[in-house]
């Protein structure tokens, strides 16, 4: 059945919970698991350019240190429950994106994620990432809720 599990994870509750759920899905599925967090790409706008270098710098070293103390947090996890985990942290401005393009490049053959539930004007204004993974991957989908 399922080898490779592709789980993007944002930080939420929900997403964490998802997390559990798709780690007892590939113990008894006998799966490996890469898991993914997207971080946004900086973006500022000023008239003092050369402020921007650092700002810049500064802002992708810490979010990487933070991004992956979490990831290691959710390996250990993963780890106790005797599923092989890789982790994966990814810049980039369209979390869909990066989440499809990893699950091509490590090979996965199902995303697990989370869905927030966003429905009518919000889901409009606010979007989904799940919801765009779902319209746009030709891998399996699978949405906890």
């Amino acid at each position: 059945m399922f080898q490779h599990l592709l789980l993007p994870v944002d930080g939420s509750a929900l997403s964490e919970a998802a997390f559990s759920k798709a780690l007892i899905f590939a113990s008894e599925a006998r799966a490996r698991v890469t898991v993914i967090r997207v971080i946004p790409e900086f973006h500022v706008y000023t008239y003092q350019v050369e402020l921007l270098a650092d700002t810049r710098t500064r802002f992708v070293r810490e979010a990487t240190s933070n991004v992956e103390e979490y990831l290691k947090t959710l390996a250990a996890e993963a780890e106790a429950a005797d599923v092989p985990c890789a982790t994966l942290s990814v810049i980039h401005d369209h979390p869909y994106e990066a989440i499809i393009q990893a699950a091509r490049d490590q090979g996965c053959d199902l995303i697990v994620m989370a869905s927030h539930g966003r429905r009518g004007l919000q889901a409009v204004l606010i979007g989904s990432e799940t919801s765009k993974v779902l319209t746009h991957s030709t891998i399996p989908v699978l949405v906890y809720r």
